[in-house]
């Protein structure tokens, strides 16, 4: 936040956070199941000051016979064998409302496209299966206190009251506050920046290679750079628009949306299957689907329509993040016939094992475009104890046939603008079209 130049493109754990602190509960939910999932409890109450008692509280009065829902990580040292209890008892509670909170938006928006996803209508209790794509399978765990069989998606009072105060202190904690403004403030869904081209997850494409049409709530549609920048505006609308605005509820739900919807660009996949991961054991329930945009993005040509969708040439390049580029099967990050790099080498810790590196940084330079490859790395203190070199590969991905100079960038056009206007000036003051103006003996 302090650095002197510095621009975020959206993706989609940004929006799902900049959705929690403005207040829309199925992201707080599903913030909170996450933390739950991967042990970053911390950054939710040490980070943000964000209390957990009542959520804690609920849950083992309501969950005492839980032992299923564990951690994904549960031989992480920082996992206590006396905490597992408690922290399944709490994983289920939140999952269990989220799944009733996001089937709240679900039914309020029918634009989304999404009844699929309606999955707790879908339990049979009696026969310990959930029928999904007319499909009954086996539930690895049937036990749902909270469950209204008249209207699933309900909560229960206990279930309103706590996801009330977990509201609350999303919406007054100060930090959280204050890091989601720097995100809109120093964020957006695309940047275009010297000739290149920014986003992070995709651009919605079909089967065909065609933009994909986004209708929304009013009946309008979007597609390509219409639709990014739709997005944008109402990610903005739903952190800033007021209580007493009416179309608030509907801003602060495609937050949601943009987190895990059909035709989100920052998720860009069929369905996120949180729920089968957790209750169904048959893995061919846990695919999501890729969006067709990325088989397109190895077409030279498809990666041409989307610069010339958003008024850049075809010599430009698209900068993509969110899909980890698994190195270690020999996928190569450079997509398009050099038109497209893909800078997500799993930086995050949980990706190494499948990608075989720890992340990729994009350089540009006055001659080239660099990729460094970084490998795996666990801590400076380690390093250093056992003098282990801090490993990264440079790779040139393209070199300029002459030396990129300032004039050449954005800030060139900017200033060759300022320079053109001055000189205008000059003459206007030479023609006498302009006074001087005088101040005392001075004339400025």
């Amino acid at each position: 936040m302090e650095h002197h130049c510095v621009d975020i493109q959206w993706g989609n754990h940004d929006i799902l956070w900049m959705g929690a602190a403005a207040g829309n509960e199925a992201c707080i939910a599903c913030v909170l199941n996450l933390a739950l999932q991967y042990n970053t409890l911390d950054i939710v109450e040490n980070g943000y000051g964000i209390s957990l008692r009542d959520m804690i509280s609920f849950a083992q009065e309501t969950y005492k016979d839980c032992t299923w829902f564990m951690p994904r990580n549960p031989d992480d040292k920082d996992y206590l064998p006396t905490s597992m209890d408690t922290l399944s008892k709490v994983h289920k509670a939140i999952a269990i409302m989220q799944f009733k909170l996001e089937g709240q938006i679900i039914r309020r928006h029918p634009e989304y496209g999404m009844d699929d996803r309606l999955l707790l209508g879908n339990v049979d209790c009696d026969k310990r299966t959930v029928t999904i794509g007319g499909i009954a399978y086996p539930l690895n765990d049937c036990h749902f206190p909270t469950l209204d069989a008249a209207d699933p998606y309900a909560l229960s009072v206990a279930e309103r009251e706590l996801m009330a105060t977990l509201r609350r202190a999303f919406l007054g904690s100060e930090r959280l506050q204050k890091h989601v403004g720097f995100l809109y403030s120093h964020g957006s869904m695309y940047l275009k920046i010297n000739q290149n081209l920014l986003f992070h997850g995709c651009i919605p494409m079909d089967e065909d290679g065609n933009f994909r049409v986004f209708t929304a709530a009013d009946g309008r549609s979007y597609s390509g750079r219409a639709y990014m920048d739709y997005a944008d505006k109402t990610a903005r609308r739903a952190y800033y628009a007021t209580a007493e605005n009416p179309l608030k509820q509907e801003y602060v739900d495609f937050l949601w949306y943009l987190w895990c919807g059909k035709l989100s660009p920052l998720f860009g996949r069929s369905a996120m299957t949180t729920f089968e991961r957790l209750y169904i054991a048959d893995p061919a329930t846990h695919t999501e689907v890729k969006d067709p945009y990325y088989s397109w993005y190895n077409d030279e040509a498809a990666c041409r329509r989307i610069l010339a969708e958003f008024g850049l040439p075809g010599t430009s390049h698209i900068v993509n993040g969110h899909v980890p580029v698994q190195e270690k099967n020999g996928e190569s990050p450079i997509k398009g016939g050099g038109r497209l790099v893909v800078i997500d080498g799993g930086f995050c810790r949980a990706y190494h094992e499948k990608t075989g590196i720890a992340g990729y940084t994009l350089v540009y330079s006055s001659r080239t475009m660099s990729l460094r490859t970084h490998q795996p790395f666990e801590s400076a203190e380690k390093a250093v104890r056992e003098n282990l070199d801090i490993l990264s590969q440079k790779n040139i991905l393209e070199t300029e046939n002459h030396r990129i100079l300032v004039e050449d960038t954005d800030e060139g056009e900017v200033l060759r603008e300022r320079v053109h206007d001055l000189k205008q000036l000059v003459t206007a003051y030479q023609l006498g079209w302009i006074p001087e103006a005088r101040c005392e003996d001075h004339v400025w």
